[in-house]
């Protein structure tokens, strides 16, 4: 029993050359990466559990109050509701608004027209938070 190592000439069990690509292992480890992914994916978008109180609504009859809203026009003016107002003065003129011991702690909501500069909106924002209002929130509208 003896083996031929080398090439040469044709015998009982020479097959020859194959110049075809086998894509069969190519196919199985395309189809086991693709069930990785199917396991794996679905373990990653797992949220973070949080125990959250439930909402309770305000009983009926109770007082709700309007929120405090700060509007931007396109063309600069600032408005607390409906009192019209300026950078400088919006500080002094919501804490007289808010009417609280500490107008600071109340959230206040801020609307921008579309056409508001980026600058004129970031100007609110800022003098804001220099004054210690820090419970700023935005309101968009659905398109």
């Amino acid at each position: 029993m003896g083996a031929k190592l080398g090439g040469g000439g044709g015998g009982k069990f020479d097959l020859g050359q194959n110049s075809e690509i086998n894509v069969t292992p190519f196919v199985d480890v395309m189809l086991v990466l693709l069930i990785i992914f199917m396991v794996s994916i679905p373990a990653a978008t797992v949220s973070i559990k949080l125990d959250l109180p439930p909402a309770v609504p305000p009983p009926p009859g109770a007082k709700v109050e309007e929120p405090t809203v700060i509007n931007v026009q396109a063309n600069g003016g600032v408005y607390i509701g409906e009192l019209r107002t300026s950078v400088d003065t919006l500080p002094a003129d919501l804490a007289r608004k808010l009417n609280k011991p500490d107008p600071t702690q109340e959230r206040v909501y801020i609307r921008a027209d579309r056409n508001v500069r980026y600058g004129q909106f970031m100007e609110v924002m800022n003098t804001l938070q220099g004054n210690g209002y820090f419970q700023v929130a935005l309101i968009n509208e659905d398109i």
